[in-house]
């Protein structure tokens, strides 16, 4: 995700490269995160992870799964769980659409990058994302790879 330059509470906390490595992304939408207070000044210090989570619709809700904030040193009676389950918030319209979508077989929601936006409030982007196979990937990565080199020739000039 492109930096804007105006912005100065833009940030971002988390991103998971892996996730376009192993999905097809088909859609992706921003939604908002139910965070405590110890968990908000953790991610203020750039300690999460995103990368082993997922996100999933239970009783007509969506929830962050397995997504690790680390503790914050200065909250010990107040502090919170570092693997616990996160609501993320998104209209009934959307949830909808993403429950549908995740009933299609092989199609799951992937937490795609973890940030602060210009409001300085924290924001999750998810894909709605179908698993590759491995030759899959192998033909991404020779798109990419004949990419460069015709980038290479045309620079050049051979």
């Amino acid at each position: 995700m492109a930096k804007p330059k105006s912005d100065p509470n833009y940030k971002v906390i988390a991103e998971n490269r892996r996730a376009r490595y192993d999905y097809a992304i088909e859609d992706d939408l921003e939604c908002g995160v139910v965070l405590m207070g110890s968990e908000v000044k953790s991610l203020r210090e750039g300690q999460s992870n995103i990368a082993e989570s997922y996100a999933s619709v239970e009783d007509g809700e969506l929830w962050l799964i397995n997504s690790y904030i680390a503790p914050y040193e200065q909250a010990k009676t107040w502090g919170h769980e570092e693997r616990r389950k996160r609501k993320l918030l998104v209209s009934k319209k959307e949830l909808a659409r993403l429950w549908s979508d995740t009933q299609r077989k092989g199609m799951t929601l992937v937490p795609l990058v973890l940030y602060f936006n210009h409001r300085g409030r924290a924001k999750l982007k998810i894909g709605i994302a179908k698993g590759k196979k491995s030759h899959d990937k192998r033909a991404t990565e020779a798109k990419r790879d004949w990419g460069r080199e015709k980038q290479r020739l045309l620079r050049h000039g051979e």
